[in-house]
């Protein structure tokens, strides 16, 4: 025993017939993940290969690694437990909104500042392709791709792509706070971990300058998933005309705290220049 490393101690090499890796994890099993992980967590950035087409290399990843039957079943059995999750797909809200129905709210409202960011930035309000939802999953992540950039203003993370820290953290957060089963919450979860392993990892690798601000994006978004209702089932879409601080205070988001990340985006992307000050990493109070 003596002679075996320290960290080395417990370790049994498998022994198998099998000529391709075999492992108890369907995620380690699946090649397309194994290299879709590699190279998102190790390359540079580039214009050849922009953060958003990653997300869109991944979705159909993970979609084949989910049990379909077992999701519904989680989400039917949540239900009878939760009624705020019950409530939510028996209202069955889909936004059905183009950018030009957002032109009409005041500037500072949460109406007003979408639509701006939206023209400013020649974003998209819907990410996916629309498809009528035909089950609980698939209603529950058209929503979430409905809301997330509400959840961007919402949570005080920039449009950015330090920015997009905030709101995967809120969920990584918010969502296992109010659901209550949590292989259900952690099903739901799978895109926001994926998600911001592109930002957390690439950042010490290759743009440590900005590491601070990585880190304080983590901290607020966590706030705020730690501290608010449950935003992501808010029907988000009945409080636009509100001033932001009263559109917070109406649906229960707490901690939000609105940090300017632009320069600290453009770094990270190599659009800019290294930013003259970052945020602290000391704890959030």
């Amino acid at each position: 025993m003596n002679d075996i490393p320290y960290l080395a101690r417990g370790w049994v090499p498998v022994e198998t017939p099998s000529s391709v890796l075999v492992s108890s994890s369907k995620y380690l099993n699946n090649a397309a993940l194994r290299d879709w992980l590699a190279m998102i967590l190790l390359r540079r950035n580039g214009a050849d290969m922009p953060p958003q087409a990653e997300m869109y290399q991944l979705l159909p990843i993970l979609d084949s690694l989910r049990d379909h039957a077992r999701i519904e079943a989680l989400f039917t059995e949540e239900r009878r437990t939760n009624p705020q999750l019950d409530a939510w797909f028996a209202d069955g809200f889909v936004s059905r909104y183009t950018i030009g129905d957002f032109a009409d709210h005041a500037p500072g409202t949460l109406g007003g500042i979408f639509h701006r960011q939206m023209t400013q930035g020649n974003y998209e309000i819907q990410i996916v392709p629309w498809t009528e939802p035909r089950t609980q999953l698939e209603f529950f992540n058209l929503r979430s791709g409905q809301t997330h950039d509400f959840e961007h203003i919402l949570c005080g993370g920039g449009f950015n792509f330090m920015g997009e820290l905030v709101p995967f953290w809120y969920r990584l957060t918010n969502v296992f706070k109010f659901i209550r089963n949590p292989e259900l919450a952690a099903e739901l979860s799978v895109l926001s971990i994926f998600g911001s392993l592109r930002y957390t990892v690439r950042t010490l690798l290759h743009y440590p300058q900005v590491w601070p601000t990585c880190v304080n994006a983590i901290q607020r978004g966590m706030k705020v998933g730690q501290e608010s209702d449950a935003l992501f089932l808010a029907r988000i879409e009945d409080f636009l005309h509100l001033p932001l601080a009263e559109a917070r205070r109406a649906m229960g988001v707490r901690g939000a705290i609105d940090v300017d990340t632009d320069a600290q985006g453009a770094f990270w992307a190599e659009r800019g220049a290294m930013p003259d000050s970052l945020p602290t990493m000391e704890p959030l109070q």
